[in-house]
């Protein structure tokens, strides 16, 4: 058995353990919101980061923004499953390897309870769950033919967790839908599932639940609703992207390294109500 002075011996200094230098992570829909801050932290700590969205000159364009260099940016509409396989060799192709995942691009219907339809589910789930799946499956058989640990984040939400206040959204045309609650809810499972699994693997997979990030735009067409939001908050306001640098960081490098099948909420303690 280790000694105490071993086991200290061979310990990294936290500096080495939070680098994520020459390795390469994936963010979908980089540009946007929330992936916009993770994309940088993962830059910022070294990695060379693949961004993606809809639009490839976009992607191209925040890519070239990034800090650091050999970043990329590549056109990816994930809902198109049959694509994701081809875009993880891609990205292989290119850069010779991936290490990170952030699963993060999202985009269905915003339906209310009274008029959500099962299409609003179909879409909601194939975007947000299955295809977060096959694209994680993808990275991880990459993984496994490198022999290579890696990190796979899946981006959810507090609304995966607990349910919305009604009175929140009343008078507003902003709402709390319920095919995003269900998928956020069932993502976080499937993060525990694929952990289990592919922790022979050395293949890490966790999820991060924002709580209340809207971008401006929300307050702009709704006037006083972040305020309303930021009742319910012990910390009392909204988050602010870069408030999930930490997290995805963490996630991402040797600092989590026994850290898996777990769901890191920040969410100003919304969820400790």
């Amino acid at each position: 058995m280790s000694t105490y002075a071993e086991i200290y011996s061979q310990e990294e200094t936290l500096q080495s353990l939070l680098s994520l230098q020459g390795q390469v992570a994936i963010v979908t829909a980089g540009p946007s919101w929330l992936g916009s801050a993770m994309s940088r932290a993962l830059a910022e700590a070294g990695a060379k980061v693949v961004v993606t969205s809809r639009e490839g000159e976009r992607a191209e364009a925040f890519a070239a923004s990034l800090p650091g260099e050999g970043h990329l940016g590549l056109a990816l509409a994930q809902e198109n499953t049959e694509t994701l396989d081809g875009f993880v060799a891609e990205v292989v192709s290119r850069l010779g390897r991936v290490d990170v995942l952030v699963n993060n691009a999202y985009g269905a219907t915003a339906p209310s309870i009274d008029t959500a339809t099962a299409e609003d589910f179909d879409r909601a789930f194939h975007t947000g769950v299955t295809a977060y799946f096959i694209l994680a499956r993808a990275v991880a058989q990459h993984l496994r033919s490198r022999q290579a640990p890696g990190s796979i984040i899946n981006i959810a939400s507090m609304y995966g967790l607990v349910a919305s206040y009604p009175d929140v959204y009343e008078g507003y045309k902003v709402n709390s839908p319920p095919n995003y609650h269900a998928l956020k809810g069932g993502l976080i499972h499937l993060t525990r599932h694929l952990a289990v699994y592919w922790a022979k693997d050395n293949i890490r997979v966790n999820a991060i639940s924002p709580g209340p990030f809207p971008p401006p735009r929300v307050n702009d067409a709704n006037p006083g609703f972040t305020d309303r939001l930021s009742e319910k908050v012990p910390l009392g306001r909204m988050g602010r992207p870069g408030e999930l640098k930490g997290a995805v960081v963490f996630l991402a490098s040797a600092a989590s390294s026994y850290v898996t099948g777990q769901n890191i909420v920040v969410d100003g303690g919304w969820t400790a109500w």
